[in-house]
């Protein structure tokens, strides 16, 4: 009775074997793998080249560290000195046009001669798109900027500004033609 029962089940095993060696399950491989192999070969670009490193000397040994506090300045020890000037701006006249810029915003663009005495006129750009006319003894700039005098080529004007101590001090400045 044994024999009966292992007769089937190995017929069934061999058969099922049998089913498994058929070589029909590789054609679509080997023909993938065969046109792979014929497709051309891509280019691998090079290695970035190595920067070499420089190292650094810090040479500001005999400075002071920057991880500590700056030393105190005692102010007493600072005599400063008093204003013995008596130039002040006029905060009284009222405001030319020319004041509300910058000086460095204002470029000269050109002179004009204009009236019997031939009086010399700057016209100044303000940077957005405006021109004036000015002439000496007008103010302009922030810094209250007195024209003292126009030649062909500049403008030049004696600014009042302060002089961290209070008080106020005189700045001759003067605007040049510009190049087109």
């Amino acid at each position: 009775m044994n024999k009966l029962i292992f007769f089937p089940s190995s017929f069934v095993l061999v058969a099922m074997l049998a089913g498994c060696a058929g070589s029909s399950g590789f054609a679509d491989l080997d023909r993938f793998m065969k046109e792979a192999d014929e497709k051309p070969r891509g280019r691998i670009e090079p290695l970035p080249e190595v920067q070499v490193y420089r190292a650094f000397t810090y040479s500001a040994a005999g400075s002071r560290s920057p991880f500590l506090p700056p030393a105190e300045v005692i102010v007493s020890d600072i005599q400063i000195a008093e204003d013995q000037s008596d130039v002040k701006p006029n905060m009284d006249r009222p405001k030319e046009v020319l004041e509300a810029f910058q000086l460095s915003q204002l470029s000269m663009v050109g002179t004009l001669q204009r009236g019997e005495i031939d009086t010399l006129w700057a016209l100044m750009s303000d940077g957005e798109g405006g021109v004036h006319m000015i002439q000496s003894g007008q103010y302009m700039g922030r810094n209250h900027g007195r024209i003292v005098g126009i030649a062909e080529g500049r403008v030049d004007l004696i600014e009042i500004v302060p002089n961290g101590h209070g008080g106020w001090l005189e700045r001759p400045r003067s605007v040049s033609l510009e190049d087109q």
